[in-house]
């Protein structure tokens, strides 16, 4: 339990959360429920179903004596890859089962609902009991899936011919690009990850020291007129800034822009879930980038893309402020658009709330990471092997869910997440 958790507060703070979830479905037509539009993408309405499945599972089921499912094979179709927990309905497949019905899958998660706040009454003046410490990683699990199913409708919408849009946002004033500047970082031997502090997951573990060289880290984030200046040198077509697999995939998918571009005679339109197609705003960050693109731009400008640990030190001393999905504008802003943009002691802004940055870090352990027990051992500790950090925060992320220490990953083709650079540099 966190400090800020009193006992009275768990069933408002289980219920926000999943009020949180809803009301991110409330922009939807029932027929945007049940599509995916690609292996990567779930439907909206198992995205619902999966994390009341997930307290089913791990919270109701051990510590709610007598509770029973509406429905025992829904352990089979909400299941995601637990595999300690049970066998599973092909990821790829999800968007072939229409039932439940949506109206099925909210009376579902009501079910839990009403289980769950019985269990958190019942319990929540023990803090020691074993409930407590698996809410935290429930809650924290729901907020990611609320992530997952902003991302995932935008690329339902996206693979749909009319562009819809999830939601209307007013016009804006066009901006001025800040210049890049760099922020210097002198070598260090430092802590790493998470020092207990608040609910951290268990890849942000064990904080460990570690030997970080100077190096410079870009105030701003990339931004789109930048990126396209790479496009326009060529930079699709040019193999030497690439990296083998990087050129493969790009050569094979026919990649010539970031996801969502699309060209209308000489201009670009971008695609967002804040007002479906619209001419691109040279200001924004650059978004939905692979790993693969976000190393050939760095190499490109002669520049490289940040480590995970410089990423973190160069972050601890700037505020966890920025466009969250807090503020309902469901795209990245340019660089100024916010107050308070930095704190006195930090040059960077740009750091959370916009889009996840790329690292140059693969996902691994850190020295000494033992993963927990049983089926929720399974959440972050088998997926370290192929993929690559990604630190900060993004347009989708709820301000409640940002942190220094935070380590999202994803392989290097993924490109439907809200990811974008930061470029680092020798100093």
């Amino acid at each position: 339990m966190t400090a800020s958790s009193s006992p009275s507060s768990l069933p408002e703070r289980y219920l926000a959360v999943r009020r949180q979830t809803e009301a991110l479905c409330e922009p939807l037509q029932t027929e945007d429920f049940v599509v995916s539009s690609m292996s990567d993408v779930s439907p909206t309405k198992w995205h619902l179903a999966h994390t009341s499945w997930f307290w089913e599972t791990f919270v109701l089921g051990p510590h709610a004596p007598g509770y029973a499912s509406p429905n025992p094979k829904y352990a089979f179709l909400f299941n995601s890859y637990y595999v300690q927990a049970g066998e599973r309905h092909c990821r790829a497949q999800r968007g072939l089962v229409t039932r439940p019905t949506v109206k099925e899958v909210f009376d579902y998660r009501a079910h839990v609902d009403e289980h769950m706040l019985a269990l958190l009454n019942r319990v929540g003046g023990e803090p020691e009991h074993p409930a407590i410490a698996i809410l935290e990683l429930g809650l924290n699990h729901e907020q990611q899936h609320q992530e997952l199913l902003l991302t995932d409708i935008k690329h339902v919408f996206w693979m749909n011919p009319m562009r819809p849009a999830y939601a209307r946002r007013s016009a804006e004033d066009a901006r001025d690009i800040h210049p890049l500047d760099w922020h210097s970082v002198p070598e260090a031997i430092t802590s790493i990850g998470h020092t207990g502090n608040g609910f951290g997951f268990d890849n942000e573990r064990p904080a460990h020291r570690a030997l970080v060289l100077p190096f410079r880290l870009a105030t701003r984030l990339v931004t789109n007129t930048e990126y396209l200046a790479f496009i326009n040198d060529g930079g699709y077509r040019r193999p030497e800034l690439w990296l083998s697999n990087g050129w493969a995939t790009a050569q094979e998918r026919a990649w010539e822009a970031p996801l969502y571009w699309e060209r209308e005679g000489t201009d670009w339109l971008e695609f967002s879930l804040g007002g479906g197609n619209r001419p691109l705003d040279p200001a924004e960050p650059v978004c939905h980038i692979s790993y693969f693109e976000a190393d050939a731009y760095a190499r490109w400008t002669g520049n490289r893309l940040p480590t995970e640990f410089e990423w973190e030190i160069a972050a601890r001393s700037a505020p966890v402020v920025g466009g969250f999905v807090d503020a309902r504008r469901f795209h990245p802003a340019p660089a100024g658009g916010r107050a308070p943009l930095r704190s006195m002691e930090s040059p960077l802004e740009q750091l959370y709330g916009d889009v996840w940055q790329w690292t140059q870090s693969p996902y691994v352990a850190y020295p000494g990471y033992v993963p927990e027990g049983g089926a929720i051992g399974e959440y972050n500790g088998k997926w370290m092997c192929d993929q690559w950090v990604l630190r900060g925060a993004s347009c989708a992320t709820p301000r409640s869910h940002a942190r220094t220490t935070y380590r999202n990953f994803f392989p290097s083709d993924a490109r439907w997440q809200f990811s974008g650079i930061r470029l680092a540099a020798q100093p």
